[in-house]
């Protein structure tokens, strides 16, 4: 397979040329730049008369449309605003979410977009990507090749089953792989033509969607087993022939299919689950950052987890990985972390229910070593008290599974905590950061999965970074893309995982931040894409690029929005029409 990694390639055409003229450009927003044509452009392509006469630099339309968003008190309103600005002017909603990540990642992404999935046959105004239901499995690759773009690189699919915490939203699930892609071309510099949303609409068992008489999705209950599989095998085959040079990020699949799909693909394709891989990305971060503050070694370190899903699933995998790296010993790794399912403490005694449990069962050998072989059924608090973990995870989406006595127990054996509730949106978060601080007396080292305000406590200021994946998918995204990968490895997430960790300023770790502040997106992105890529050509599994030119590769590479030159096309040259 020949691919095609250029950094012109990725980063889109440096003009324009067109046949379409006057109101046709207008209402392409690959083309439209509203008030922003030159007056060559207005001459040439028949655009006076539909504009009026001002012209607007960029700079001087992304403070109106930030002006626009300002006016609205209410986020789902400021998304849908947001929305219709990308369906008219592609190029300017790009350029106001690069300016201003910090403020409008809450809006394009979580919390907002939850309220949006849920929402969301109600409030499109405009679809969005490919959409893919059981009646076109026989004609996918057919169904692939009406997307106007085809040099596509970077595809987020879901099927819309576990959609952030709030489970199966059916045609509303395709809210997330647009606003991630969002985030891919803005915080990774991934031109918009190169990426597509899919989504796999095959039904939902949501009552409440199946009886809307406006829902827009497919009106089917779920399907399952074998045809499902079949569906998802036609899926994958039409992407390898369609778009060959395309990395797939499975988002928001069932723990019953996320596990099983990763395994069985990632050897055929160039592959990840964010909900597996990139949430271990940016906890394993996270972590490695709050021991930057501890100054402690990572194999010392001992885990206890809330919730065995896919989120701690992956980040147990990835932190064992960087155990390992780190010279502990398989005893060592297998001692550091005991997880809870909504059953209770999952250990190795015959009980399991979920194949994917089996490997951070905790064994007779490990309960025994912390005392707790002779307790019927280990609570939360017991763990704690006889393991002493240093680091506490939570990915239940169920508010208040931290509770007071756990944390004020853990506070007793370890200075410094590090507590990680990174259920989202807010509603579901395992404890707020206040109440971390409170219950440890000021000395949690706290990290979100959904945003929170600084809090002071006993006269100290306390920031919180929020262990989003924005942090680790797009850079991710970006070095496999240009890196030629045929395989995502789990250690690309630790590469990317220390890149992050490593581009944390002392002053924001002074705060207790251990996150850059998302205004960084864009540095972090291309930090941890040059990270990728060296993995990749010191284990030979992607085009070896010269370490001192990796940088420069990455920096050439990254798309910015700003307006193109759109010239009218010569009849004689059919090769750039738009």
């Amino acid at each position: 397979m020949v691919r095609n990694s250029s950094s012109r390639a990725i980063r889109g055409p440096d003009h324009i040329a067109t046949n379409k003229r006057g109101f046709w450009l207008l209402k392409n927003p690959s083309t439209n730049k509203d008030l922003g044509f030159t007056q060559q452009e207005r001459d040439q392509l028949g655009l006076n008369a539909l504009l009026p006469p001002r012209i607007c630099s960029i700079e001087e339309q992304v403070a109106l449309e930030m002006e626009h968003v300002e006016a609205k008190s209410d986020a789902l309103e400021k998304y849908i605003g947001l929305a219709a600005l990308q369906d008219r002017n592609a190029t300017l909603y790009y350029r106001v979410l690069v300016e201003h990540l910090r403020e409008l990642m809450p809006i394009v992404y979580t919390p907002t977009v939850g309220q949006a999935c849920q929402r969301y046959s109600h409030i499109q105004r405009h679809v969005r990507g490919i959409w893919l239901t059981p009646a076109d499995i026989d004609v996918m690759p057919e169904r692939l090749r009406e997307y106007p773009f085809q040099d596509i690189r970077l595809i987020v699919v879901t099927d819309n089953e576990r959609i952030l915490g709030l489970g199966d939203q059916g045609a509303g699930g395709m809210g997330i792989p647009v606003g991630k892609l969002s985030l891919y071309v803005a915080g990774a510099g991934i031109h918009p033509s190169k990426v597509l949303p899919i989504s796999l609409d095959v039904g939902t068992d949501n009552a409440e969607l199946l009886e809307d008489p406006d829902y827009i999705g497919y009106r089917e209950r779920r399907l399952r087993g074998k045809p499902y599989d079949e569906f998802i095998e036609a899926f994958v085959e039409a992407v390898q022939q369609v778009f060959p040079n395309a990395v797939l990020q499975w988002e928001d699949f069932h723990k019953n299919h996320a596990f099983d799909l990763l395994a069985r693909y990632r050897k055929r394709m160039p592959c990840f689950n964010d909900d597996i891989q990139g949430t271990a990305g940016v906890v394993v971060a996270g972590v490695l950052a709050g021991l930057r503050i501890t100054g402690q070694p990572l194999v010392k370190q001992r885990f206890v987890y809330m919730g065995a899903g896919e989120a701690c699933a992956g980040t147990y995998a990835l932190l064992c990985t960087a155990m390992q790296a780190e010279g502990a010993s398989p005893e060592q790794i297998a001692r550091a972390h005991l997880l809870f399912d909504s059953k209770g403490l999952v250990r190795d005694d015959g009980s399991l229910r979920d194949p994917h449990k089996a490997v951070f069962s905790a064994s007779p050998s490990t309960l025994a070593h912390y005392g707790l072989d002779s307790i019927d059924d280990p609570q939360p608090v017991d763990v704690i008290r006889q393991m002493k973990p240093t680091v506490l995870i939570g990915a239940t989406a169920q508010a208040g599974a931290f509770t007071r006595a756990m944390v004020e127990e853990m506070a007793k054996h370890v200075e410094r905590p590090l507590i990680f509730p990174l259920s989202n949106p807010t509603s579901k978060v395992e404890c707020t950061p206040a109440e971390a601080l409170e219950w440890s007396g000021g000395r949690a080292i706290v990290a979100t999965g959904s945003p929170f305000a600084e809090v002071e406590f006993q006269g100290i200021r306390h920031a919180f970074g929020q262990a989003n994946n924005v942090f680790v998918f797009p850079g991710v995204g970006l070095g496999v893309i240009l890196s030629e990968m045929r395989t995502v490895p789990n250690e690309v997430f630790y590469a990317a995982a220390r890149a992050l960790a490593e581009s944390i300023d002392d002053e924001r770790l002074k705060l207790g931040a251990l996150f850059p502040d998302q205004s960084m997106l864009r540095e972090c992105s291309a930090r941890i894409a040059a990270a990728v890529i060296r993995y990749g050509g010191e284990n030979q599994l992607g085009r070896p690029i010269p370490d001192d030119e990796v940088d420069q590769v990455v920096r050439d590479s990254m798309w910015f929005p700003e307006y193109l030159p759109i010239v009218p096309r010569p009849k004689e040259d059919d090769s750039q029409a738009e």
